[in-house]
């Protein structure tokens, strides 16, 4: 039976074009004040203003749901989030707030290593039921969809593993799950000194196997000094083009290496981070299809400067925000506390903020065409907030204020 969501304060479609949003379109949010949305088989049907959706042949004999004065959203995109581990890096965070720095937590054997460990020593079955425990926290906070790396196995059936957990957990839902290998995230403590060859492994065998499996939807690389340089991505990149699969980049985050441009050429569908990026690559990125992936739930973490999103989106670049939720540098997975940083912070307007959360999330997940908006065809992904006024989502900050989360046009966390 169809369903039909009506009594809304305010529904934001983000309608519009099929490409990331960005110049005139970097803050649209199809703004309703009367609007309905109709869903069956977890597809919307028609979304818009309420007497219109109610001429649909399948209105009249459809299940209504009230929104109750809420507003009504599309569901976060989190299109950037480490969410495998065994246990938080509480050491780092101790050791961090009394003045470590990065590479001090790495010699003494903390950061991703750390984790590496405690992930090689869970079985894929642990790794799974971790995710799944934390599942229901992303719904409550409004996420139906998240990118999740691997990359804290750092050895062939590591990695493999982590995948198949991510695997698992989407399988049986209902948050959606977009999987991405990040083999070349560092280089394994048994190959120290030795990264030409564990690269070598990664595209060779890490990559091709991903693939065959159908474990995989992109491969993504930690482009950084002491970790991989452009040369290493573009090795990455040519793997991951000859395996089928679509490229991320970890970029310009701790230092500018010139990942920027050299991602851009390669067609990646994101490029996360760019804390350093250089105002003379805006013009390459805004000329592209890659999104800008901006994460400033770790800055606020680290105490690190916020990357440039303002100049980001002056430049007309496509924007799009991510937790980067993972147990060192940001243990955060509630995208309305992303976005009220982003306004704060950032500069970015409520409204920017919201598309960057949500249509431009999906695109920078591969999932443009089919999630992000609330539009004729699209998934049936929708948040009703606790709110009358939509820019309370990114006033509001400390605790999710979310009615309800649909997945699929089932309700997934709380009561409607």
């Amino acid at each position: 039976m169809a369903t039909l969501v009506l009594n809304a304060s305010q529904l934001l479609t983000m309608a519009g074009s099929e490409r990331p949003r960005a110049g005139r379109e970097k803050g649209a949010t199809g703004l309703l004040r009367d609007g309905a949305v109709l869903i069956d088989a977890g597809r919307i049907l028609a979304a818009g203003p309420r007497e219109r959706v109610l001429q649909h042949p399948m209105a009249e004999g459809a299940e209504r749901l009230s929104a109750a004065g809420g507003v009504l959203t599309p569901g976060f995109v989190d299109a950037h989030t480490h969410p495998l581990f065994a246990a938080p890096r509480l050491d780092d965070f101790e050791a961090r707030v009394g003045g470590a720095t990065y590479a001090d937590l790495a010699a003494r054997g903390g950061g991703i290593l750390w984790t590496v460990a405690g992930v090689r020593g869970a079985s894929e079955a642990d790794l799974a039921a971790g995710l799944r425990r934390r599942a229901p926290d992303f719904l409550a906070c409004g996420t139906t969809t998240i990118e999740a790396k691997s990359g804290y196995g750092l050895d062939v059936d590591n990695e493999l593993k982590m995948l198949r957990a991510l695997k698992t957990v989407s399988d049986r839902g209902p948050l959606e799950i977009v999987p991405t290998l990040l083999g070349a995230h560092a280089v394994p403590p048994e190959l120290k000194g030795r990264k030409d060859e564990y690269l070598r492994r990664v595209c060779e065998e890490m990559i091709p196997r991903a693939a065959d499996e159908k474990l995989a939807r992109f491969v993504d690389i930690f482009c950084e000094d002491g970790y991989y340089g452009l040369a290493d991505l573009e090795r990455v990149a040519a793997a991951a083009a000859q395996a089928g699969l679509g490229l991320k980049v970890h970029s310009e985050q701790l230092t500018r290496m010139g990942s920027l441009p050299a991602a851009v050429k390669r067609k990646a569908v994101s490029v996360d981070h760019l804390d350093h990026a250089d105002e003379k690559d805006f013009a390459a990125l805004a000329a592209s299809g890659t999104v800008a992936c901006l994460v400033p739930g770790s800055n606020y973490f680290l105490a690190k400067p916020y990357p440039p999103a303002r100049r980001l989106l002056d430049a007309g670049a496509a924007v799009a925000l991510a937790t980067d939720y993972n147990p060192g540098t940001c243990p955060c997975w509630d995208m309305r506390t992303i976005v009220s940083i982003a306004c704060t912070q950032m500069k970015m307007t409520p409204a920017e903020a919201l598309v960057a959360a949500t249509i431009n999330g999906a695109h920078a997940a591969g999932l443009g065409a089919t999630h992000g908006s609330l539009e004729e065809g699209k998934t049936a992904d929708i948040v009703c907030h606790e709110a009358e006024d939509w820019r309370e989502i990114a006033y509001w900050f400390g605790a999710p204020k979310v009615r309800w989360t649909m997945k699929r046009g089932a309700i997934a966390h709380g009561a409607a």
